[in-house]
């Protein structure tokens, strides 16, 4: 316990004094709201004191930095040593397009690179298919061979930066062409940095860029596994996804109850397919959501960690400490921006910008004002990364490690989130994991649930948007905002039929069999696929 039995009895005289003032006053001052709740709906207490932590154990439950559990953070030093990793997600158009954008962010202080495919790479189809008409690069890049790879990261040395591609289904795919264009700049294999996302659990729940079954999808993701793990040993092989299922209307508990659940099927999987738990869970890497719920989102992230490593430690028996360790990348809320008055948007993301680097995120992602419009701009990208570099050199919330420890109300919201999501994860478990879950609906009609009754007090003005639902103005159409020009699919199918014109087609044949032989068997694909990407 925090604090001893004599302490907390005062404390709870006291408190209850406090209440019988405020229920006396209330009828000359009455409160704002009938009821205070944070953005995932959840009660607020009017006031928090020792009496909501009393039952929190220091050591065990909040403990150091870079200590089990972890709550505080994973590495001893946090952002006093170094900053987290400044990201920004970007991809449209041609390969061409997209290398200048990303020699534009590196020269502004980007740190790393994060990659947005469009969708007919997200779902492997190449731009020349019919099913890709009309969605070639535009909300993202479009790779078709190890062609576009190369031009992609053409002048960027890859074994300097860190890149992060938001891929999925195909990532196998990918990551070969990474490493091979890394292989062709004269940078091996175990020198490269990066994250593939590679979760199609949460394709099914709640995204939709799926290809195979869940079966076969969770054979691919093991075998990356285990490639990464003795060849791209640096390389985060899966960055299990809860900013999809926020964005899709869960709650911060369900968001951080579904992703664990989805990284237990995984490890689950790889364990079954013969992995020691501790030679791949250390390049395990998790991926959550920012909201406006400063405090919330703060406590979700302490929460997730602390989860995680009990699930490690205890459910999976890990003895590294490093495989307890939950490592997370943020990208703000995308679905918080608004097309109205789009400058609000730039407080939104400083305001989320601060929950994740308050709650110790290893990477982040800041959206851009625009991007409830279109693609961002040049100008609003810069403006997105400069929020986190102001934060990171000027607020001065970087100077302590997890500075909202010891907040009654940060303390107790970590707590219920935690308790509330290992509730989901005990469903879950009961239904038959995660992917049975899925199969059964149960993840996807809980976070409709959660969406329909958050847009219903939306529409009620129970919830307050600024400058859509309240505080509405006059504004003029949209100028200037960034347009994918149509050209583009047709110049990606003349250069995608240009590479079939062109190759070994003997080679590819061969290439193509024996990918499709080891699929049919037990071995590893991951190098038949590299050998196809090269050939």
């Amino acid at each position: 316990m925090m604090f001893n039995e004599e302490t907390l009895k005062e404390i709870k005289a006291k408190s209850d004094e406090y209440d019988a003032q405020v229920a006396a006053g209330l009828a000359k001052r009455p409160e704002r709201l009938a009821k205070f709740v944070t953005g995932s709906g959840e009660d607020v207490k009017r006031l928090y004191t020792p009496l909501d932590v009393q039952n929190t154990n220091y050591a065990e439950e909040i403990g150091f930095p870079g200590e089990y559990p972890f709550t505080r953070g994973v590495q001893d030093t946090m952002y006093r040593g170094r900053f987290w990793t400044m990201r920004m997600y970007a991809g449209f158009a041609t390969a061409e397009a997209s290398n200048e954008r990303y020699k534009y962010l590196i020269a502004n202080g980007s740190m790393g690179l994060s990659v947005a495919m469009d969708l007919p790479t997200q779902i492997g189809y190449d731009s020349d298919d019919s099913l890709s008409e009309g969605e070639v690069g535009k909300v993202g890049v479009a790779i078709d061979s190890l062609a576009d790879m190369e031009i992609l990261f053409g002048g960027i040395d890859l074994g300097e930066v860190s890149t992060s591609m938001t891929i999925n289904a195909p990532a196998s795919v990918l990551l070969a062409m990474y490493i091979a264009v890394a292989e062709k700049q004269g940078t091996t294999a175990d020198k490269l940095r990066g994250t593939i996302q590679n979760d199609v659990l949460k394709e099914y729940i709640a995204r939709g860029t799926y290809i195979f079954p869940p079966a076969a999808s969770i054979r691919l993701i093991t075998n990356i596994f285990e490639y990464c793990s003795k060849e791209v040993p640096q390389w985060n092989t899966i960055s299990i996804s809860g900013y999809h299922i926020r964005e899709a209307g869960s709650t911060a508990a369900q968001e951080v109850g579904f992703t664990l659940a989805d990284g237990i099927a995984y490890v689950d999987a790889a364990i079954k397919a013969g992995l020691d738990v501790d030679s791949f869970a250390s390049r395990l890497s998790f991926f959550f959501n920012a909201h406006n719920d400063l405090l919330e989102e703060v406590a979700k992230y302490r929460a997730a960690r602390r989860l995680w490593a009990k699930i490690m430690k205890d459910r999976f028996k890990a003895k590294k400490s490093k495989s307890w360790s939950l490592k997370f990348h943020t990208q703000t809320g995308g679905s918080t921006l608004t097309a109205q008055q789009p400058e609000n948007n730039i407080v939104r993301v400083a305001i989320q910008t601060l929950a994740a680097v308050m709650g110790g995120t290893q990477s982040l992602h800041t959206n851009s004002k625009d991007e409830a419009l279109a693609l961002p701009t040049e100008d609003s990208v810069r403006v997105a990364l400069r929020t986190q570099q102001i934060v990171a050199y000027e607020s001065g919330v970087t100077n302590s490690i997890d500075p909202l420890a010891g907040s009654y109300f940060v303390e107790a919201k970590t707590n219920e989130i935690e308790a509330k999501a290992m509730e989901y994860i005990k469903k879950i478990d009961d239904l038959g994991g995660a992917v049975a879950a899925i199969e059964k609906g149960y993840i996807q009609q809980e976070i409709m649930d959660s969406a329909y009754n958050y847009q219903k007090d939306i529409e009620a003005g129970k919830t307050v948007i600024v400058g859509m639902n309240k505080f509405q103005i006059e504004e003029q159409p949209p100028k200037d905002l960034l347009k994918v020009d149509p050209s583009v699919g047709e110049s990606m199918k003349k250069k995608t039929q240009g590479v079939r014109a062109s190759r070994d087609q003997a080679a590819t044949d061969a290439a193509l069999a024996a990918l499709k032989k080891a699929c049919e068997g037990d071995e590893n694909v991951m190098p038949y696929i590299l050998a196809a990407v090269k050939t």
